[in-house]
């Protein structure tokens, strides 16, 4: 293990099965068959708002791609017999990068493959989907936007699914008091855009993490049902889970971590940056 608040990338070394289902799951006496897994890693996005020019995956954080920190997270929890990467379409540098990262794998760890992602995350998913391996039983999706995510959450959602789940989700509770608003009417709008009409109960609420698992069948279903939506319906729907909430197919959760923000605004860089570089050390603590 690496030394607290290093910032050295870690050796890639898979764990091995025996490994990583101890005392991980939601019986840690009940060591359940894992089936067989592989994650969709979905780093096609623009980036746009971390104002680097660059694609998101290729943003520098602790001195390394943001796409090198998701792979290396995920390998290390040995979950994994398959990485597929969704990339951006002719992205030649990020495809170099996963070939790179091939040599970093200790024992051979699982087969990495990459695919041209889409217009959308849906479409990016659905084309990692297309070249999973024959044998594949269930499926992470998991945003590199997540790129600290620690390897405890990747091993309480596969626990999950050999424990029965369809489908699976990492959350958190919300910590802040959330209002739902509508937009004032003519005769408010001088005085403010919105108005509250009504406090949601925050006990009842998470906010919904990656890597989501699910069971594969399930996963390709769902994503045909989305195919005979029309453009608005399709941008309501902003994860995989959602996408199975509608075949009516209950979406279990477990405990995500604090560690596993999306890094989508300079802000959300500049904590990650901190996650690496403090004191506690980003992997190795849970949230």
């Amino acid at each position: 293990m690496p030394g607290a608040g290093s910032g050295q990338p870690r050796s890639v070394v898979p764990m091995s099965a025996t490994e990583s289902s101890a005392g991980s799951g939601p019986d840690a006496g009940d060591h359940r068959p894992r089936p067989v897994v592989a994650v969709v890693l979905v780093a096609a996005g623009s980036g746009q708002r971390l104002g680097y020019g660059m694609p998101k995956a290729r943003v520098p954080l602790g001195g390394e791609p943001i796409l090198m920190h998701a792979l290396r997270g995920i390998v290390a929890s040995g979950v994994a017999q398959q990485v597929c990467v969704a990339l951006p379409a002719g992205d030649g540098a990020l495809r170099q990068m996963c070939d790179d990262f091939k040599d970093e794998l200790v024992d051979g760890g699982p087969l990495l493959t990459v695919v041209d992602g889409g217009g959308t995350r849906a479409e990016s998913v659905r084309s990692a989907l297309s070249a999973l391996e024959e044998g594949t039983q269930a499926v992470l999706v998991h945003d590199a936007a997540r790129a600290l995510t620690p390897e405890s959450v990747f091993l309480r959602v596969v626990d999950s699914l050999a424990a029965g789940a369809l489908a699976v989700i990492p959350v958190m509770p919300v910590v802040d008091t959330v209002k739902t608003v509508e937009a004032t009417g003519d005769d408010d709008a001088r005085i403010a855009p919105e108005v509250v009409v009504g406090t949601a109960p925050r006990e009842k609420l998470r906010a919904v993490q990656t890597p989501q698992g699910f069971d594969l069948d399930t996963l390709l279903t769902a994503h045909r049902e989305v195919a005979g939506l029309d453009e608005d319906q399709a941008a309501a729907i902003t994860d995989d889970a959602m996408l199975v909430e509608r075949l009516g197919i209950p979406v279990h959760a477990v405990r995500g971590a604090s560690q596993s923000l999306k890094i989508t605004t300079p802000l959300d860089l500049i904590i990650a940056e901190g996650l690496l570089e403090g004191p506690l050390g980003a992997r190795w603590v849970e949230g």
